[in-house]
């Protein structure tokens, strides 16, 4: 295994004793892949020992999304070699991987799903697919189906449809459906992205299991908190190279050196007094049982929502947005009487959102970068009726600077950037126009600890003349970036801290209170 190949690189050498790369349950061996002149993996080298769970960290546009893609037979590589248990391995499709026993979870939470099919299909659909059986029957196939939903909690009726679940629930749809397989390696991108603790909690403990029956994981996350639990070795992928190879104990601060180039420090937030109301909300319910909310969105500060997947964060954003109805209560933006009946009302009012669901809810797949950063707001790019073309890339050019975008340039497709800096465009473009109220759920999602103190002191650096609302699940995300932390627990506001720096230990107190069940969408 090479260690250290990247400039300035901190690693800890593996032990020499380690299990040599030609008996490792997978090898990879000086993979490469070029994208045209763009060369995007340079020279991979590792190998990942049956019964280990192996971390892998890596700045958006280090090349995770690529390497994974490969494995799973989406991408043909450049060049290099890859083994599966000492045998050439060169698969020519994803079902080519499944049936080698590489089964991969992939970032994009409705890329492993099939939205218009129900449940049973969805946690079965390698089945079907594979004409196992010759004619499909439900009622043959049901308790296999339960049984595969059960070892992940989950627990809704086979029958409903996908499109109709939240998105923590697709999450571990996909994940159910890898698990039946009895991978030899499984690959888990960002598996956590959407989850509550509790569901975190029951998927480490199914790894775990794994693990000790001899299955291979590589597990690829940007939280640390996930990595802590979980990983033996940590690899730091760096501009397309492994730059850093980690045995336990696992020095954290060396491997965040090795993901960036350089040391990270903490962020510090001085904090905004808040200015005048621009939104408020008064008796306002989201659904028929739901408390209602009373609560105050200031001019001038960062106000961070945070609550466990299901307490409501979401649903409350989507009322504000125009996207679902309130069922009681009243809002008011800048003292006006504020009803809006779609987003597009919301955006001219001057309200605007990013949805947690960046792929379903954000991104527009069939657009290039700078049409997704400035798709609202044509109009700032119009003259007599004629699209200035010219200035739309110029603007797209300087949010790509501003926000540190790895991207081909504005031109490229969205689909070719990676997650995290997908979630940067987004940003972007909701940066463009002029907000009252902005809006962002999960906005870290999929998004390094680099990119994330980036945005932080970008919407920080901002803030003044709106209002902004950020929703989390995590609180440390929130304590990262807030001036305000409302805790949201089953609907109801448990609590409301200002003045950082916040007590951690009460936010979590209060979201403990919680229960584990969720609205489902």
């Amino acid at each position: 295994m090479r260690a250290g190949s990247g400039a300035g690189a901190a690693t800890r050498a593996r032990p020499s004793s380690s299990t040599p790369a030609a008996a490792g349950r997978f090898v990879l061996r000086d993979l490469r892949k070029n994208f045209g002149r763009n060369a995007v993996l340079r020279g991979i080298d590792l190998t990942i020992e049956a019964g280990t769970i192996v971390a892998l960290m890596g700045a958006n546009g280090a090349g995770k999304s690529t390497l994974v893609k490969i494995i799973a037979g989406v991408h043909d590589a450049s060049a290099g070699q890859m083994l599966c248990d000492g045998r050439q391995y060169r698969p020519t499709s994803p079902s080519d991987a499944l049936r080698a026993g590489i089964v991969i979870v992939h970032q994009a939470i409705n890329d492993n799903v099939v939205l218009d099919m129900d449940l049973l299909e969805n946690l079965l659909i390698d089945e079907i697919c594979q004409g196992r059986s010759m004619f499909f029957r439900r009622s043959a196939m049901a308790e296999k189906a339960r049984e595969m939903a059960r070892r992940v909690g989950l627990d809704i009726p086979l029958n409903r449809r996908v499109a109709d679940i939240s998105l923590a629930d697709r999450q571990l749809v996909a994940i159910a459906r890898a698990l039946s397989h009895d991978p030899k390696l499984l690959i888990l991108d960002e598996p956590t992205s959407a989850l509550s603790d509790a569901e975190a909690e029951r998927l480490f403990g199914v790894l775990e299991a794994l693990r000790d029956r001899g299955v291979a994981t590589l597990y690829i996350s940007h939280r640390m908190s996930d990595i802590r639990r979980l990983a033996s070795r940590v690899l730091t992928l760096r501009d397309g190279q492994i730059t850093g190879d980690f045995a336990a104990p696992i020095d954290y601060s060396a491997a965040v050196h090795g993901m960036l180039g350089r040391s990270l420090g903490a962020a510090e937030i001085e904090p905004k007094p808040a200015g005048a109301s621009v939104l408020s909300l008064r008796g306002l319910q989201t659904g028929p049982r739901v408390p209602p909310i009373d609560l105050d969105i200031h001019e001038g500060q960062v106000t961070a929502i945070v609550g466990l997947v299901g307490a409501g964060k979401s649903e409350l954003a989507e009322c504000i947005y125009g996207v679902r109805q309130p069922t009681a209560g009243t809002m008011r933006l800048d003292g006006k009487d504020y009803v809006p009946a779609s987003p597009i009302r919301a955006v001219r009012s001057g309200i605007f959102m990013a949805a947690e669901d960046r792929g379903g809810g954000s991104i527009v797949g069939d657009f290039d970068v700078t049409r997704n950063i400035t798709l609202p707001f044509l109009g700032a790019f119009t003259a007599a009726t004629f699209l200035r073309r010219g200035a739309e890339r110029r603007h797209a050019r300087r949010s790509i600077e501003d926000l540190a975008i790895v991207t081909p340039g504005e031109t490229a497709p969205i689909g070719a950037l990676s997650g995290g800096n997908q979630q940067k465009v987004v940003l972007a473009r909701w940066l463009t126009g002029k907000a009252r109220l902005l809006i962002l759920d999960e906005p870290f999602q999929g998004v390094d600890i680099a990119a994330r103190q980036d945005i932080g002191r970008k919407l920080r650096r901002t803030a003044d003349g709106r209002a902004t609302l950020l929703l989390f699940a995590d609180p440390d995300e929130a304590i990262e970036i807030a001036d305000r932390i409302v805790v949201l627990n089953n609907g109801a506001v448990v609590a409301d801290l200002s003045d950082p720096p916040f007590d951690r230990q009460m936010i979590v107190s209060s979201l403990s209170q919680s229960h584990d069940r969720r609205h489902a969408a």
